[in-house]
């Protein structure tokens, strides 16, 4: 079933000689609960596409369906909410609040939204995210490998039909890495989330069930790595 469509997305910034095209023209669909995984080289526009996906920057062109919908129909306000309750953004950089711990910090989305946190998701995402004993610590408290489970959680505790992550594991050492890397596969499996992963490391892509790289804002492969979702 398919949960994205992309069509002809296309992003320009600047004016005149300064233009900048990130995006040329980009156009692919994304299956429910699939795993896939983005690559290019840094300025490759992969990163532009990721915000695009996920309802923070506005295309030039082109067209962004998630789940039947037309993302860019909707106004500022509507597009807000549909950030907050259809998708899952984790960054390199964590950027947790500081004087919030560590269950203000993974329920401030679901706070935001005017709604009462599932106190049963809270604590079974605490208990996979290995978080329960760290629950009250703020986050300078936390390693960084404990700071990116917090940003995961917060991403995931609005149960999102599409988790998109930007280069997660960007900040950590290839054991806390490949760690994150198996709980983000362990919610694409558990929850039925589609994950859709940026990242410079082949490693972590060849472990996605498809591969998309792109190159100066365009895609240059599309390849299948394991078999399609039943």
């Amino acid at each position: 079933m398919e949960i994205l469509k992309i069509e002809n997305l296309t992003k320009v910034y600047g004016e005149g000689e300064n233009q900048v095209r990130a995006l040329d023209g980009v156009s692919f669909s994304v299956e429910k609960g699939e795993f896939l995984a983005i690559i290019g080289p840094s300025g490759s526009g992969k990163s532009t596409l990721l915000h695009i996906l996920g309802g923070v920057d506005r295309p030039t062109a082109g067209k962004v369906w998630m789940d039947g919908q037309d993302v860019y129909a909707q106004n500022e306000e509507q597009l807000a909410i549909f950030r907050r309750r259809q998708v899952g953004l984790i960054y390199q950089f964590y950027n947790l609040i500081p004087v919030l711990d560590v269950v203000e910090n993974m329920t401030l989305p679901v706070l935001m939204d005017g709604r009462q946190v599932n106190e049963e998701r809270l604590h079974e995402l605490l208990e996979t995210l290995g978080l329960t004993d760290r629950q009250k610590n703020l986050p300078n408290q936390l390693s960084g490998g404990q700071q990116q489970r917090v940003s995961i959680g917060r991403a995931l505790m609005n149960a999102p039909a599409v988790v998109l992550a930007d280069e997660p594991t960007g900040n950590l050492d290839s054991k806390n890495s490949q760690e994150i890397v198996e709980l983000l596969k362990q919610s694409n499996r558990k929850y039925g989330q589609t994950l859709i992963v940026i990242t410079h490391d082949e490693g972590i892509a060849l472990q996605a069930d498809r591969v998309i790289a792109i190159e100066d804002g365009r895609i240059v492969r599309d390849e299948r790595i394991r078999g399609a979702r039943a």
